[in-house]
């Protein structure tokens, strides 16, 4: 799990001791995200080493003058996340977003931080699977540790990388899948099916632009088309609103939540190797855990009645013959 903004230290430890409780073990953060924290809770509970695995990010930082991809960046960026973790090892630095300044830099800055024994592994987030290929081919020219897993967001209204892309990087050079923002899609457990959208500013929604809500759509459609959306956009948000409903109507009837089939429909999904969750809660990450209930009922027919309402699963384009074009 991920901790969102606003989680006090009470309840950061609270929602660590049931994942570890519950099988997790898994723990991704950044300088942004409660490394210190984490640091202060790790030390607290004294588990094993062994117990848990620590990915953490190098590329963004609260000061401008610290971001990029750089050799000296990337290395003090690394020495600083062991200081505020209070860990002599990360197990996976995930290096987020591409730099396209300095490509050899990255795989050479992360080739002497692994061979330091300052992480075990690296990998990539929000990395297209062309600057994947690229990052490996450097790796096996210059004879550098090759990356392992990306870190890539994935969730119903988001597939067609996932789903057409990685599953072709992890079976030609190994590169696994590590899903982020399972509810990103703005499936609110509502119960009047009034709102189904998150309101701006929400953690939940800041990776997509499903921040707004019905009403606010209802005053844009009331504007177009002299309004700021325009009558197509206006159409598409009231046509995702539909999809939630449906989606809200199938979880009633599979007895859990939206939320829950969001999980678990991400789960049921072959490329992924490892789902990330956010937690502000101890309980909201119980909740989240009992999707792994749900999986079995997420029959063939269960799939293909969400195909039926997303419509939006994703197709390779048709290869162009040249010799055809002659």
């Amino acid at each position: 799990p991920v901790f969102s903004p606003g989680v006090s230290d009470e309840q950061a430890e609270a929602i660590l001791r049931l994942a570890i409780e519950s099988g997790i073990n898994l723990f991704d953060i950044s300088e942004a995200h409660s490394e210190t924290e984490i640091g202060k809770i790790l030390q607290r509970t004294g588990w094993k080493r062994t117990a848990y695995v620590i990915t953490t990010k190098v590329y963004w930082s609260t000061k401008s003058e610290e971001r990029g991809l750089s050799r000296k960046h990337i290395i003090e960026c690394v020495k600083a996340s062991l200081q505020r973790l209070q860990l002599q090892y990360i197990d996976i630095v995930i290096i987020h977003k591409a730099d396209a300044m300095c490509p050899m830099e990255v795989v050479r800055a992360m080739n002497y931080v692994i061979q330091q024994g300052w992480a075990m592994y690296w990998g990539t987030a929000r990395w297209s699977h062309v600057e994947i290929m690229e990052a490996y081919t450097n790796c096996r020219q210059f004879n550098c540790i090759t990356p392992i897993v990306e870190q890539s967001e994935y969730h119903m209204f988001c597939r067609e990388k996932c789903e057409l892309y990685l599953p072709e990087m992890y079976n030609k050079i190994g590169v696994g899948l590590m899903a982020w923002g399972p509810l990103s899609m703005a499936l609110a457990d509502t119960q009047n099916g009034e709102k189904l959208f998150l309101p701006k500013g929400s953690f939940k929604t800041k990776s997509q632009s499903y921040s707004w809500t019905e009403d606010e759509i209802n005053r844009n459609a009331a504007l177009s088309p002299q309004g700021s959306w325009g009558k197509d956009r206006v159409d598409e948000g009231r046509r995702h609103c539909d999809r939630l409903r449906d989606l809200a109507a199938l979880a009633e009837k599979l007895g859990c939540s939206p939320t829950q089939l969001s999980i678990a429909w991400s789960l049921k999904h072959e490329p992924v190797q490892c789902l990330l969750l956010g937690a502000t809660s101890a309980e909201q990450l119980h909740q989240s855990l009992q999707s792994l209930q749900l999986l079995p009922r997420l029959s063939t027919s269960v799939l293909m009645e969400l195909e039926r309402i997303l419509e939006n699963k994703p197709v390779r384009p048709p290869m162009i013959s040249t010799l055809a074009l002659r």
